[in-house]
């Protein structure tokens, strides 16, 4: 499948896949995994590919990526690659250093895509876009506030292209969602499957989201599974979605996205299920003066 039909331009001009592959594994798998699970992820089709310092496995990551260039399945400009900067590197002059070492993991010359959590670093982000060390820079994690903080500052030079948030039918972000497009900023979806229910991260009384018996139903109605209608709402809403496995035929089956479509009532029954639940609560920072999900958006 050519997936040039099925991207969107960001507001600097560059275009990004609405499909993305997330890359984070759970500490207790082995990393060789996240080689394997892009290789197959690119077989599939996935030409975007989202991974973060944090992740630990960007060496592995780069090693599927460029193997998959030697074999000739992909050029490197066919690969929208994103990375981000973690939070011990907001400083400003470490900032690239941060992205010099991520390139290095990865034996690549650029990524796609350079994000930050916090809104501290913009300017040293900036460099790195002057630099050609990433050709576009977004945010993650960032509620209407702090955007609006970051589009009011004097002298912005780049605005974020995106902004890379958790969203999934029970946490719909509607009104980001609406407040980003006003902006020409596009909403990055992660955890679109609901979560991985890493207890470290996630409250395990939680409900989980496949099990939903709306989505369900849908999937009989279109004859797809739970995934394929969650993430078919986001395409159809305008976010960019992030879809994570480790499972080969999950991972190929994610690709089917794009062969069915979902008629405007079953959208609205979709959007009726929020209910504000955020699996990926991030209470460790929440003391921060920065933590962003105290606000309603």
């Amino acid at each position: 499948m050519n997936s040039k039909c099925h991207r969107v331009e960001l507001n600097d001009g560059h275009f990004i896949p609405v499909l993305g592959f997330g890359t984070a594994i759970p500490s207790e798998v082995s990393k060789s995994k996240a080689t394997e699970a892009t290789r197959i992820a690119i077989d599939a089709g996935f030409r975007h590919i989202d991974s973060a310092h944090m992740y630990q496995n960007e060496e592995e990551v780069g090693l599927a990526i460029r193997s998959k260039i030697e074999d000739g399945t992909v050029k490197r400009e066919d690969i929208f690659y994103t990375s981000k900067l973690w939070c011990t590197f907001h400083r400003p002059e470490l900032v690239k250093s941060c992205l010099e070492q991520s390139l290095k993991k990865l034996q690549l010359d650029y990524v796609d895509l350079y994000l930050i959590n916090f809104p501290m670093a913009l300017k040293a982000m900036e460099k790195c876009k002057d630099a050609g060390l990433a050709k576009s820079i977004g945010v993650s994690n960032f509620n209407r506030r702090q955007l609006e903080m970051i589009l009011n500052k004097p002298g912005l030079k780049y605005k974020p292209v995106c902004n890379q948030v958790e969203c999934h039918p029970y946490l719909n972000q509607n009104k980001l969602l609406d407040f980003c497009k006003s902006k020409d900023i596009v909403l990055v979806a992660y955890s679109a499957l609901g979560t991985h229910r890493d207890k470290h991260w996630v409250d395990q009384s939680t409900p989980v989201l496949l099990d939903d018996p709306v989505l369900a139903s849908m999937a009989k109605k279109y004859k797809q599974t739970p995934a394929l209608i969650a993430l078919r709402y986001q395409i159809q809403r305008g976010v960019v979605v992030l879809a994570k496995s480790l499972n080969e035929a999950r991972i190929k089956e994610n690709m089917q996205v794009f062969e069915f479509q979902l008629c405007p009532e079953d959208m609205k029954v979709l959007d009726g299920l929020n209910r504000n639940l955020r699996y990926v609560a991030g209470v460790v920072f929440s003391g921060h003066p920065n933590f962003p999900f105290s606000d309603e958006y």
